[in-house]
C-alpha cells in the first residue's frame, strides 16, 4: 500500500480521493475545513496547503502530491502563486512526485485541436497565472529538484462540477425550463468529466514515465453548447431545450448578483471559439478511455433532478 496526498476536496479532489482508496491505497486529503468523502482508505486533514512547512510534515513517505486546490476564481492573480509555491517547495522537500492538476488556460485561443505538446501562449490574466505555476514545476523537473507533472481537462460536466454551463442553464435544461448560457452556441468543445479527470491523475502519478510532460484528460464528448444540451434535455427526459446565448451585457448584469462570474469575461475565447483536446498521448501512454456519453448524461440528469 502506498501513501498518496491529495490538496482539494471539490468535484475532482474529492474523486481522486476516493479512487486511490478504494484501489487500496492510503490517501491523506488536506483541506481547509477538513472535509471529504469517508472511506476507511482516506485521512482528512484541516490544514493550511499554503504554509510549506505543515504541507512538508504530512507529505512524509507520500509516492505523490496530487494538487486539486484552487484559489477563488476572483483570486487566482493574488492567491495561486503562493499556493502553488507552497505544494513545490513541500514536493521538492519531500521527494514526492507532484500531479498539478490543470486547464487549457495557457494555451490561450486555439486555431486547432489542442495536442499535449502545444506550447503554452497565454493571452490572459489567467492564463498566464496558469502557465508560470508549470512554468515553474517545469523549471524544478529540469534542474532535477522534483518530478513534476499536469494533467489539463477541458470543460467540466458532471455532479458536483465546477462547470460554467451546469451553473447557468443545467437545472433549467432538465426541468424543461429556458436557459441561457455564456457562449456560442455552435462552437464545439471538448467536455470532461471529474471521474476521468480522476483516473488521468492517478496514472501520471503512477507512471514512472509521466514526469516532466503535460497530459490532457480524455473527453467524454466533443459537442456544441445547443449538441450538449439537447443530450441533457433527453437524458432527462425533459423537453427539447429552449437555450438561448447570453449577451456581454446580459453577463454583466448576472455578475452584480454573482460577482464571480465578472471574471468570466476575461476567458470568453473559451466559449466562444472551438476549444478542442486532442488526448491520444495520453490514452496511449495511459490506456484509458472516457466514460460513455450515456452515463456521464444520467448521472447528471439524476444529480439535477
Amino acid at each position: 500500500m502506498s501513501h498518496y496526498v491529495v490538496t482539494g476536496a471539490g468535484s475532482t479532489g474529492s474523486a481522486t480521493a476516493r479512487l486511490l482508496a478504494e484501489q487500496g491505497e492510503h490517501v491523506r486529503l488536506v483541506t481547509r475545513s477538513g472535509s471529504g468523502p469517508e472511506h476507511p482508505g482516506i485521512e482528512r486533514v484541516a490544514a493550511d496547503v499554503t504554509d510549506p512547512n505543515r504541507l512538508t510534515a504530512l507529505l512524509d513517505g507520500a509516492h505523490a502530491l496530487v494538487n486539486c486546490a484552487a484559489p477563488l476564481y476572483d483570486r487566482w492573480k493574488q492567491d495561486f502563486p503562493p499556493l502553488a509555491g507552497s505544494l513545490l517547495t513541500a514536493a521538492e522537500r519531500t521527494g514526492a512526485g507532484y500531479v498539478m492538476l490543470g486547464n487549457l488556460y495557457g494555451y490561450g485561443p486555439l486555431d486547432g485541436p489542442a495536442t499535449e505538446g502545444q506550447p503554452l501562449a497565454p493571452g490572459t490574466v489567467k492564463g498566464a497565472v496558469r502557465a508560470g505555476m508549470w512554468a515553474d514545476a517545469l523549471a524544478a523537473h529540469l534542474a532535477g529538484r522534483v518530478r513534476a507533472t499536469e494533467v489539463r481537462a477541458g470543460s467540466f460536466f458532471g455532479p458536483g462540477a465546477q462547470s460554467l454551463f451546469l451553473l447557468l442553464a443545467g437545472r433549467q435544461l432538465v426541468a424543461g425550463e429556458p436557459a441561457a448560457y455564456y457562449a456560442d452556441l455552435d462552437a464545439p468543445h471538448s467536455w470532461a468529466y471529474p471521474a476521468d479527470v480522476a483516473r488521468t491523475l492517478v496514472a501520471a502519478a503512477r507512471s514512472g514515465d509521466s514526469w516532466g510532460r503535460a497530459w490532457h484528460v480524455p473527453a467524454f464528448a466533443t459537442l456544441s453548447a445547443r449538441e450538449l444540451a439537447a443530450a441533457l434535455a433527453g437524458a432527462a427526459g425533459a423537453p427539447a431545450p429552449r437555450l438561448t446565448a447570453m449577451t456581454d451585457r446580459d453577463l454583466a448584469e448576472l455578475a452584480v448578483l454573482v460577482p464571480l462570474l465578472g471574471e468570466v469575461y476575461e476567458m470568453r475565447y473559451l466559449t466562444h471559439r472551438p476549444t478542442v483536446l486532442d488526448s491520444t498521448r495520453t490514452e496511449r501512454a495511459f490506456g484509458l478511455r472516457a466514460t460513455p456519453l450515456a452515463e456521464v448524461l444520467a448521472a447528471t440528469a439524476a444529480d439535477l433532478g
